[in-house]
């Protein structure tokens, strides 16, 4: 009788044993598998992370530039219809295809960050952009569109340059400021290329006056 008690007492323990071993590995698996997932989590969110990282300089640059841009192309679609050289109106051709495209980029950008894409006030009545010229370096009055708009021939083509002169120059401290202070690996790019390219655009223009 003592035999076969200690018998189903060891029987009962190996059992319990084996039941303890399974949750234990059960418990082991799954912690592992939620370390896994929570691992992998954290790494993808780091990643989506650094791939919107930007701030408010980042914010005010892309609203900024897409309105100080779509300026400048009303100026280009101005001197495609009233500029009396062919140099000016390629020039206004090539800002038009550089800059028409950079508005695209800002505007999807501000969409992805959950901002507003600032409307397009350009071509409207009177040329009328809100305080956007008062507030952004090298950005054209309602009354210097007037002006711009009722020139014709040489003398709108000096106008146009001279103007546009001012607008880059306007736009290169813009975007000096964003090499500064912007967090956006690609909005800081942008900056650079806008620097590159309309430095190079004024150097021209400004030969383009003395020769005029």
């Amino acid at each position: 009788m003592t035999a076969h008690r200690k018998l189903i007492r060891r029987t009962a323990l190996a059992v319990t044993a084996g039941a303890a071993a399974l949750v234990l590995a059960a418990c082991g698996g799954g912690g592992h598998d939620m370390g896994s997932m929570n691992s992998d989590s954290s790494a993808s969110a780091t990643a989506s992370a650094k791939a919107g990282d930007h701030n408010d300089q980042d914010v005010s640059f892309a609203k900024e530039m897409i309105q100080h841009h779509r300026q400048a192309i009303e100026m280009a679609d101005l001197a495609a219809d009233r500029a009396s050289a062919q140099e000016v109106k390629d020039l206004a051709t090539k800002i038009k295809g550089a800059q028409d495209p950079e508005i695209k980029t800002m505007s999807g950008w501000l969409t992805s960050w959950g901002e507003e894409v600032p409307a397009d006030m350009s071509g409207m009545e009177g040329h009328d952009m809100g305080d956007m010229s008062s507030d952004m370096p090298g950005m054209m009055s309602s009354e210097d569109m007037d002006k711009l708009e009722k020139a014709s021939g040489a003398e709108f083509d000096k106008m146009f340059l001279e103007m546009m002169v001012k607008h880059h120059e306007g736009a290169v401290e813009m975007a000096n400021t964003q090499k500064a202070e912007g967090k956006y690996g690609a909005a800081v790019k942008l900056a650079d290329a806008v620097i590159t390219a309309q430095t190079a655009e004024i150097e021209q223009m400004n030969k383009m006056l003395d020769k005029s």
